[in-house]
């Protein structure tokens, strides 16, 4: 099914391959650390790729995202900040 057309595939879901959870943090960040620990257990459960950039490094995401860090954000749209709820990622991961 991975190579299969959305339109193709059961109830319209997102295969886990091509679904991408962003962790954005920045270092020395204790609550991005914990955030972390959540995003790769239940990312690697479900086979989601993941990937973490660093608000330091970045201009647009520090406007965007500098008094909420840790930001996790669903396929480029965002989940949840400062504490992330394993159950409730989960469930994200899930729906779509």
């Amino acid at each position: 099914m991975a190579g299969m057309s959305p339109l193709f595939r059961r109830n319209g879901q997102t295969a886990p391959q091509d679904r991408l959870v962003t962790l954005v943090r920045k270092p020395g960040c204790h609550l991005c650390d914990d955030a972390q620990v959540v995003v790769e257990k239940v990312c690697g459960e479900l086979g989601v790729r993941w990937e973490q950039k660093d608000i330091t490094q970045d201009s647009a995401l520090y406007e965007q995202y500098w008094e909420q860090i840790p930001v996790v954000l669903v396929d480029g749209r965002q989940h949840t900040f400062w504490r992330v709820d394993e159950h409730r990622l989960r469930r994200a991961l899930a729906d779509s």
